[in-house]
């Protein structure tokens, strides 16, 4: 009799229709002993204000300018930015045409989140996260409407383990004069689903009336009798481990009632559903492993705002998300690594995603930390 497949237990592969690539899934390989790489303990014990901190309120940076004194959040332009303002000198002839160099410009902004230095976004209360979430409307809204700026990319680096250089809560706005390979790879995918033939759904429709990969995606998994990999949702947004996750608790964060292209289409209830379920989903993140959880978290939208002349609703089709790409793998000290096979050949991952979501979703909503107290 020919064994039966199941999906938690045998190896295969899923399909991510945003970058049109798959993933290799190897549930099988989560029993192996670990005898690799073990990082330190990320440490949860940081002072509310720290006088070396470059971030902290009143506070000298590293380039010497003065951190304002501010009481809820702070932007200011990054001292070392990635990319400088346009105009950008004209590149020389290339040398051969796979020898090519194209100048790119913009702004960089660093997003304070809040003048304590010892609490995340996680620790956070949900009219804090409110205001976090109007900055970011603003800075996409300003750096979208400058002139040569092609996409605004909102995002944040959480914890050592993800490359963060300060601990203080902050996140990251690069405003380019190009659009970026991952974003524009995601738009094509989503033009192009837009354009297929798909059966009659009661999903919400992209602009048009034309079917959003995200819409029909977000509404299947809520509607799924199982809801197996939906870690937690409100009235208006869901959080699930996608069907195609790479990283071991990945998340993906969109609205679901309807489609919206971009933070500046939320309406103000849609704002406070959206500070409630970034508290909901953090919280469960450091609860999972009873640690700071780090990630790096991006905000997919449409480029720019539709402000300018030269921009047409067709990047309305962008179904606003988020990715939340968490590197921890079985303990709050043992990580994931993208090497080999993933480098070399295809995404591979150990934890099917419907046994990640059950992780997270028996979480508590109460911060692990505010329970000692």
């Amino acid at each position: 009799m020919a064994e039966i497949f199941d999906p938690s237990t045998h190896p295969h592969r899923r399909y991510n229709p945003l970058n049109n690539e798959h993933v290799i899934v190897s549930p099988h390989r989560n029993k192996r002993p670990w005898l690799g790489q073990v990082e330190p303990p990320q440490s949860t014990e940081l002072p509310q204000y720290d006088p070396a901190c470059y971030l902290c309120p009143g506070n000298t940076r590293a380039g010497g300018r003065k951190t304002e004194a501010y009481k809820h959040t702070l932007i200011f332009e990054n001292d070392f930015a990635a990319v400088l303002p346009p105009p950008m000198p004209e590149a020389p002839v290339a040398p051969h045409h796979l020898l090519t160099t194209d100048p790119v410009g913009g702004v960089c902004d660093v997003l304070i989140f809040h003048p304590r230095h010892d609490l995340t976004i996680s620790r956070l209360s949900v009219q804090d996260l409110q205001r976090i979430i109007e900055e970011w409307i603003s800075i996409y809204v300003k750096r979208g409407s400058q002139e040569g700026i092609k996409h605004v990319q909102i995002f944040e680096n959480k914890g050592a383990m993800m490359g963060c250089s300060n601990p203080h809560p902050h996140g990251q706005i690069w405003s380019f004069t190009a659009e970026p390979t991952i974003l524009a790879r995601e738009k094509v995918n989503f033009i192009d689903y837009s354009k297929s033939i798909h059966p009659h759904s009661s999903a919400p429709k992209g602009p048009h009336g034309k079917p959003c990969v995200l819409c029909e995606y977000a509404h299947t998994e809520v509607n799924l009798e199982s809801a197996e990999r939906v870690v937690v949702k409100n009235e208006q947004w869901v959080a699930v481990v996608p069907w195609w996750a790479y990283w071991p608790f990945e998340i993906l964060l969109l609205p679901y009632h309807r489609h919206i292209p971009s933070i500046s289409h939320l309406t103000s209830e849609e704002k406070t559903s959206f500070a409630d379920i970034l508290s909901k989903v953090t919280k469960r993140y450091d609860n999972l492993f009873s640690c700071s959880f780090p990630y790096s978290m991006g905000i997919h939208q449409r480029p720019i705002p539709l402000s300018l002349p030269e921009e047409t609703d067709e990047d309305d089709i962008v179904h606003l998300h988020l990715h939340f790409s968490p590197p921890l793998l079985r303990s709050a000290t043992v990580k994931k690594f993208m090497a080999g096979i993933e480098l070399m050949a295809e995404a591979q991952r150990d934890i099917t995603p419907e046994q990640a979501a059950a992780q997270l979703r028996a979480c508590s909503e109460i911060h692990y930390m505010d329970a000692k107290e």
